[in-house]
């Protein structure tokens, strides 16, 4: 063998190894001169120069596994007081003309009705009669970001059934007061609040009535007294029944009140959510892919969710409709928009699943987020109206 050590004859390796070039090395320069030197030589490079391409590689793949994680937690972090502090929409005195004008629709009339929470805030709404009323009651919660017109198109087909209808802007939410919303953690006790002065009120409305000749009293049984504990007779103006309906964050209301409050005794609940960890995975995942919050994008659930635990002072997990289903049986109409990105139908399904109560649950064809009335109008009215017709026919 001819040449240096560590170099070796280029004829008789160019068929097994690359070319210098290929291995960012330089062709070995080719004598002009004489004929019958040593066969040219290359220099073997050293192997070791793929290692660094082996290392950046892993970075790069390290940098793209672990910058989305990173970044989703960080955004939890920063978005978890606008978790508490939903945007205000004001009710505007032009929303107000657009309601009245659907209550004068159906001859219903409205006053105003004010309600102190448990920890002082002042909850606003309407009690709107119908003109020609059942005695029953339904209270109407609308979604985040809302107000309560926003579940007036719901409350005119009540209204024009005989329902009178209680709707109420949520802590934090239109009028209402409350410095943040705690998606049923604090507004299931406001809805204890309301109900209470909802019958205190009825029941002054109602001696009013009398006393004015407007309303009769007929006893038809006279030979028991009345205070006899077997003669069950409610007070005058008590609401035969009470029952509930809300939509997104105003249906997950609602099934963790009447989880509270038996005097509830029958809820619709249009895309509520299942319980705010299911919720954040949604949101977390663009609310296209939930896998991706519950996966690559989970640490901003995590985060924002520990750090609205520590502003808010209250258990995120014990927010839950699903767990409220189960606590107390209740009879449920479960409504599901087959389009809804925001919730998706798995919310409903996991309600349904644990309700320990009397359940339906009602997938609505193409309809999107909380759009189920506008797509399906009749049918709407149809379940919603039986639903309720079915326990009113109960004895009180």
């Amino acid at each position: 063998m001819t040449g240096k050590a560590g170099e070796f004859p280029a004829h008789k390796l160019g068929h097994f190894l690359p070319s210098q070039r290929e291995w960012g090395g330089t062709e070995p320069a080719h004598s002009s001169g004489t004929t019958g030197t040593s066969p040219a030589v290359f220099s073997y490079p050293y192997i070791g120069t793929r290692r660094p391409v082996r290392r950046r590689l892993i970075r790069i793949a390290l940098i793209l596994l672990l910058f989305p994680p990173l970044l989703a937690a960080v955004a939890g972090w920063l978005a978890a007081p606008a978790f508490l502090h939903p945007i205000r929409r004001e009710l505007t005195p032009d929303l107000i003309r657009e309601a009245d004008a659907s209550f004068a629709v159906t001859g219903a009339t409205r006053e105003d009705f004010e309600v102190s929470a448990p920890d002082g805030a002042l909850l606003r709404g309407w009690k709107v009669r119908p003109k020609n009323p059942n005695g029953s009651w339904v209270l109407v919660f609308h979604g985040v970001a809302d107000n309560r017109v926003g579940v007036a198109g719901q409350s005119e087909f009540l209204l024009r059934s005989g329902y009178s209808v209680l709707m109420m802007d949520a802590r934090a939410h239109g009028a209402s007061g409350g410095p943040i919303a705690t998606y049923g953690w604090l507004e299931r006790n406001d809805t204890r609040s309301i109900i209470d002065e909802l019958v205190r009120s009825e029941g002054r409305y109602a001696h009013e009535q009398i006393g004015s000749g407007k309303w009769k009293v007929l006893v038809e049984d006279k030979a028991k007294p009345v205070d006899a504990s077997h003669f069950l007779v409610p007070p005058p103006g008590t609401p035969a029944h009470i029952f509930a309906l809300g939509e997104s964050m105003g249906a997950g209301i609602v099934l963790q009140s009447a989880a509270a409050d038996p005097r509830i005794e029958a809820v619709v609940a249009e895309a509520p959510f299942a319980n705010l960890h299911e919720a954040a995975y949604d949101y977390a995942g663009l609310r296209k892919y939930p896998w991706l919050g519950k996966t690559l994008f989970a640490p901003g659930t995590w985060t924002l969710l520990y750090r609205d635990e520590k502003l808010a002072g209250f258990p995120v997990a014990e927010v839950s409709p699903a767990k409220a289903v189960a606590s107390r049986a209740f009879p449920v109409l479960l409504i599901c928009d087959e389009k809804d990105d925001a919730l998706p139908c798995r919310h409903a399904e996991m309600i349904y699943a644990a309700a320990s109560g009397p359940k339906q649950l009602w997938v609505v064809p193409r309809a999107f987020h909380t759009a189920a009335y506008g797509f399906a109008p009749e049918e709407f009215r149809r379940r919603v109206l039986s639903f309720f017709a079915a326990y009113a026919s109960a004895r009180p």
